[in-house]
């Protein structure tokens, strides 16, 4: 088991750890989710030693292993990791790049470094390649080679650092099931990746990580299907959010445009859509709801979801009840309904915005 609180990692200008509490089982396939920049590779990092925690505290069953008295290289014999990069010898064939970890940390002689090395490369299907050297196979042969090289050592924890990312996509899937093998043989993993459907197949749990903690956790199916917060929801539909703000009758709007301009350019929203959108977003605000209002106040939210190519809309703003589906400008209103679907009008009682138009812009 692991536990890990209050873990924090500081460099010079940046913050990616802040502080992540977690607990880990044994048996437990944890996936690691999040943004680039995150800190998923730095908390891996942070686990192995690799970088020293700013503070905080890790135990690997009753060993606290941040302890400055902690045997380091015990602890990286229990904690394998797999790195981005392969990082075999070069100089070094298949065979050995196995062999010599073993003979030199676990004092294995040759002849058993080499029957483990071999059953190891039958696991990862890559035993006719025992004699090669790295530069005379794939990228995806590499990695494998790299995993069967962690698990040569037996650790009981295995971390694996964006193990396809390095990878031609031609290669992500070779590697990915040997990772779907080990994840069905009881090991304790911790897997940071990009690929969610992955992520979703091979875990038990998963880890968000954003604004420097484990923001949300639970099983695959609450993250990817039922995410109770906010961020979260938008990275798994890879929603890109831009926020407009209205305030006063003689409101910005070329300026208001440019930025619209910008949203869609950033983000590679296609021509057609960001058209619509800055359509829709002129007959709603400007046409429809600005002219009732004496002291405008209107947020409109856009959320482009990059998979469907869609942007989903809320408009909110303050004043009296009026549903603007029913009773806007007609002209507008018919602009309005030619571009966007499920457009929809709803008034809460508690909210400073009470006023809430919503629609899809596809």
């Amino acid at each position: 088991m692991i536990k890990i609180e209050h873990l924090r990692k500081e460099y010079p200008n940046a913050t990616p750890l802040k502080d992540v509490n977690a607990v880990i089982g044994n048996g437990d396939v944890i996936t690691v989710i999040g943004s680039s920049g995150t800190g998923k590779s730095t908390l891996l990092r942070c686990l192995n030693l690799l970088e020293t925690p700013t503070s905080g505290r890790i135990w690997l069953d009753e060993t606290e292993i941040t302890d400055p008295k902690c045997d380091i290289s015990m602890i990286r014999r229990k904690m394998g990791m797999v790195f981005q990069s392969f990082n075999l010898f070069g100089h070094q064939t298949v065979i050995e790049n196995i062999m010599l970890p073993q003979m030199d940390l676990l004092g294995k002689t040759k002849q058993e470094a080499y029957d483990e090395g071999m059953r190891l490369l039958r696991v990862v299907g890559l035993s006719e390649k025992a004699l090669n050297y790295p530069d005379e196979i794939s990228g995806g042969q590499k990695q494998r080679v790299a995993i069967a090289r962690t698990l040569a050592m037996s650790p009981d924890v295995i971390l694996l650092d964006e193990p396809t990312s390095a990878l031609d996509s031609t290669m992500v899937g070779e590697v990915q099931a040997v990772i779907r093998q080990l994840a069905g043989s009881g090991k304790t993993m911790m897997i940071t990746t990009h690929e969610m459907a992955f992520a979703r197949a091979i875990s038990n749990r998963v880890f968000y990580m954003n604004e420097g903690i484990i923001y949300e956790e639970g099983t695959p199916e609450q993250i990817f299907d039922h995410p109770q917060r906010e961020n979260t929801r938008r990275f798994i539909r890879r929603l890109k959010v831009l926020e407009l703000l209205i305030e006063k009758k003689d409101h910005d709007f070329p300026g208001m445009s440019g930025e619209i301009d910008r949203y869609c350019a950033k983000n590679q929203i296609p021509a057609k859509l960001s058209s619509r959108i800055h359509l829709a977003l002129e007959e709603a605000i400007r046409q429809q709801i600005l002219p009732g209002l004496e002291s405008p106040r209107i947020r409109a939210v856009v959320e482009y979801a990059e998979a469907e190519e869609t942007a989903a809309v809320t408009v909110s703003w303050n004043g009296p009840e009026r549903d603007i589906t029913r009773t806007g400008d007609e002209l507008s209103l018919s602009l309005l309904k030619g571009i966007v679907s499920e457009m929809q009008y709803t008034r809460t009682g508690t909210d400073d915005l009470p006023n809430i138009l919503s629609f899809e812009i596809r």
